[in-house]
């Protein structure tokens, strides 16, 4: 190996829940979707129908997604954060969520707390950040299943499953 070649920095899978460090900085972000499980979405979808189907029947605006929307889940934005620690290593951690620009300097030292992916090919997950320089505790926020459906669908569904439960109750009578 010649002097001319370049050097590559060596990056390190950690797999302690914590990790003590100073923060290098933000890699390319990108988005990655969740997927909304099909029992999940096939309920929601057949109670707010049942809503729905009330509500044209009172002329009321229904709001329609179809089930093809519904199983297609949030995404959020993914960024890998490097640290550094006091022996030199550099750590990849995946970052779910945003934080605030003014939140992490680069050389601040922080302490995250980590948890492993499903897919262990991935790097772990930035689960909550202390920075340890500005004793700012941080935690990432992301889009959830629930807030994907939405307050109107889950409003519809919720009407859907009372106006079903009366309907049975009044048929078991």
């Amino acid at each position: 190996m010649d002097d001319t070649e370049l050097h590559r920095e060596r990056i390190l899978r950690h797999v302690s829940p914590i990790i003590t460090g100073r923060f290098i900085g933000y890699q390319a972000s990108y988005t990655r979707e969740v997927r909304v499980g099909r029992p999940l979405a096939v309920s929601v979808y057949v109670a707010a129908g049942i809503a729905q189907l009330l509500g044209s029947l009172l002329r009321m605006k229904p709001a329609r997604r179809s089930l093809k929307e519904l199983r297609m889940g949030p995404e959020f934005l993914v960024t890998p954060v490097r640290l550094r620690d006091d022996l030199g290593q550099t750590y990849e951690i995946e970052m779910h969520g945003q934080l605030p620009q003014s939140a992490l300097h680069r050389g601040d030292l922080v302490q995250v707390r980590t948890e492993p992916q499903k897919d262990r090919t991935l790097p772990v997950k930035l689960m909550q950040v202390v920075n340890l320089t500005t004793m700012q505790p941080l935690t990432p926020r992301i889009p959830t299943r629930w807030s994907h459906l939405g307050p109107a669908v889950l409003l519809q569904a919720a009407a859907g499953l009372m106006v079903t439960g009366l309907l049975v109750a009044a048929l078991l009578r």
